[in-house]
This record gives structure tokens, C-alpha cells and sequence, in this order.
């Protein structure tokens, strides 16, 4: 049923229908396994499901050393941790980058998706595995809005979920700070309309300077100041009597750093693709507003928010736990960081998923809780 363990393994799904009703051929999903499936495919069962955030990939154990593996929060001697790269991205699932049916590459002809298109697509790949039932999805970012559609999607499939870092809609403000971020890519002489892929050229200055924009959403700004406040960088001089580009503060060679890094790991196009998927993210369109849908859900849910997260507030975490309709816990990491404390701050998210796992164990799920009242539509 699985794939041998820590090994990347792809699954194909067939068509996949976005919301918006464009079609997406022959959709393979990319994941990877670690620890033996313990339970039933379609009842209880030891599967942990974790989502990965906007440029991360499948290999949790990579990204989330700290939390995933043998002993760890997430463990993998007790747990079947599985992790998929999600649609539109470019480390083995279907993306702008990949092959097209007819043997060319989708680029621009790959549609705009949305983060329900991304769950429904992996809602297939787990059928497709033969499993309907999950003991728990874990997500952060971008992966925080594929748990919280999971559990209004598919409550049935999801005993219970952790939301970290990450809102019920995308803010006006993030939508602005994304935009801007997919103009620089596709304001790149090099973009050519996102067909670039086999040209030998592509938009990689864009994409740096999406990411150093990005970066600085992703970091706290008293961490960034505290590391480099106004200092130059070394052998350089920024205060000169005319501005070049060889003279930089330390700040700007250390976001020119992370961009470079990021053209050398990620494809632009999946970039732009993921990005919109996030501006696009509101779990109330089509249900009534994000109270009416926040208010229906009926799994049990954890939500972790990061006191200094600029990308994503605080308060939008306060506010999904005010109205969820199964609140499971509410927890707050505190941290210099900002918004990737989910992922740097080791020892607070040990403590968060330790409790989060152990109320998993002791607080019945909602199809437990209906079964016990004779129901069995939950």
C-alpha cells in the first residue's frame, strides 16, 4: 500500500477539476512515508499527515528534523508519518514545471489552483492508496490552510488537526505583499509569459527579489535588526557619495543570499502558482463567511499562532479560535523569529506537538463522539 520508507514515491491520480472548473491531466502527487501504517486504512489508525509550506517539499525529516523521526514529537516508531508535495509545486508533484501530457511542459497552460484544489488532489492520492480515514493532519503556512480546508472538506477522513501559523482568509495586506511578489517574476524580461522552461533562460532575478520580499514576511523584525541593524557589509561602504550595487548594508547581502539560494532550489513559475493559491485562500467563499465556516467544523482542531508572525498576526490565529466550532487547544509560541518559528524554535514546538499528540489520545474525535450518540453523518 505504501511506499518504502524515507523514499520519494510517486502516485498518479487521473484529471484533477480546480475549483475555478480548468482541468489538470494526469495528476501524479509525490510523498514519503516513515514508520510502519499501523490500524485500519478506513478506521483507526496511526497515520499523521504533515503539510508542507509554500517551497518546502516531502521530506519532513529535512525541513522538520526537530520534530520528525525516531523519539521525536512526531514519532516515527509509534507513527506513520506521511508527508506529499502538494499540487502545483515542483519537487515531483504536478506543477508548471512538469511535463504536459503531450510531452512538452505545462508552464503558462498549468491553471491557476487554489488551496482546495491542492487537498482535493490529495483527498485522491490517499484514495488512491486505499485510505479514507487519517488519525491526524498536521500543517504550518501554506500547509496550516491545507489542514483547515481538510477539515471542512473532508471531516470524516480526519480524526483530528493542528493549524499552525496561518489564517481562515488571506488579508488584504497579504494579497498585497504576494502580488507584489509575483510581479517582480513575472516583470522579469525572462518570465516569456511563463513559457521559459527549454529556453535556456528564466526569470531568476524575479525570483530572487520575490524571496528577499518574502524573507523578510517569514523573519520578526527585532530578530532582523538585533542581526544586523545598520551595519555594512563587510569591505563594503553604503553611505558613499553615490549609491552602487556593489556597496550593500549587511541586511541586503544577506536577503540577496536567501534569493539566490531559493533560484538554485525552486522553479518561478510553481512560485507564482503556490502564491496565488494563498491569495486565493478563504475557507468562507461558498460557505456562508468565515464565522459560519469556522463555526461548522466539527473536527477537533489545535491552533498555534507566533506572537511576533508579521506575515501571518497573532490575532488572525485568536480569531480562528474564538469561532471554531471543535476547539481541541490554543497555543502560543513566543519568539524573536516571527512567522518561521514553527520551524526554528525547536524546543516550543516539541512541547506543542507532544501535547498536541497526547490530547489526540485522550479526547474522543467527532466521528468517535457521533458513532457513541447513534449517529454516523458527522
Amino acid at each position: 500500500m505504501l511506499g518504502p520508507e524515507g523514499e520519494i514515491t510517486t502516485v498518479g491520480i487521473g484529471d484533477v477539476t480546480t475549483e475555478a472548473g480548468a482541468t489538470i491531466a494526469d495528476v501524479q502527487i509525490t510523498y514519503q512515508r516513515w514508520g510502519e501504517f499501523r490500524g485500519d486504512p478506513h478506521g483507526k489508525n496511526n497515520i499523521i499527515v504533515v503539510e508542507h509550506a509554500l517551497t518546502g517539499d516531502s521530506d519532513a525529516t529535512d525541513w522538520w528534523s526537530e520534530a520528525v523521526g525516531p523519539g521525536k514529537a512526531l514519532d516515527t516508531d509509534k507513527w506513520c508519518v506521511i508527508c506529499t508535495n502538494a499540487l502545483g509545486s515542483c519537487y515531483g508533484s504536478t506543477g508548471p514545471a512538469s511535463q504536459h501530457p503531450d510531452g512538452g511542459v505545462w508552464g503558462s497552460r498549468f491553471p491557476a489552483i487554489s488551496i482546495r484544489d491542492m487537498v482535493h488532489a490529495e483527498q485522491a492520492f490517499f484514495e488512491a492508496l486505499g485510505i479514507s480515514r487519517v488519525h491526524a493532519i498536521v500543517g504550518g503556512s501554506m500547509g496550516g490552510a491545507r489542514v483547515l480546508e481538510w477539515t471542512l472538506m473532508f471531516p470524516e477522513q480526519v480524526d483530528y488537526a493542528l493549524v499552525l501559523a496561518v489564517s481562515a482568509r488571506a488579508s488584504a495586506w497579504q494579497i498585497g505583499i504576494q502580488t507584489a511578489q509575483i510581479t517582480s517574476i513575472t516583470h522579469d524580461p525572462d518570465w516569456q509569459g511563463g513559457n521559459y522552461h527549454g529556453t535556456g533562460r528564466s526569470p531568476d532575478a524575479g525570483l530572487a527579489a520575490a524571496r528577499r520580499v518574502a524573507h523578510l514576511t517569514y523573519r520578526g523584525e527585532m530578530e532582523i535588526d538585533e542581526r544586523f541593524g545598520t551595519r555594512a557589509q563587510p569591505g563594503e561602504n553604503p553611505l558613499g557619495a553615490f549609491r552602487t550595487d556593489d556597496h550593500r548594508f549587511a541586511v541586503q547581502s544577506y536577503l540577496e543570499h536567501q534569493g539566490t539560494k531559493l533560484t538554485k532550489r525552486f522553479d518561478a513559475a510553481c512560485y507564482v502558482t503556490l502564491t496565488e493559491a494563498l491569495n486565493r485562500h478563504d475557507i468562507g467563499r461558498g460557505r456562508g463567511g468565515l464565522n459560519k465556516a469556522l463555526a461548522s467544523s466539527t473536527v477537533p482542531t489545535m491552533i498555534v499562532g507566533v506572537d511576533t508572525d508579521i506575515l501571518y498576526p497573532y490575532h488572525q490565529q485568536e480569531h480562528i479560535s474564538r469561532n471554531l466550532g471543535n476547539l481541541l487547544a490554543m497555543s502560543k509560541l513566543s519568539s524573536p523569529v516571527g512567522h518561521d518559528a514553527f520551524l526554528v524554535e525547536a524546543r516550543q514546538m516539541d512541547r506543542i506537538l507532544r501535547h498536541f499528540i497526547a490530547l489526540t489520545e485522550e479526547t474522543p474525535s467527532a466521528r468517535d463522539m457521533a458513532v457513541a450518540h447513534g449517529a454516523y453523518d458527522i
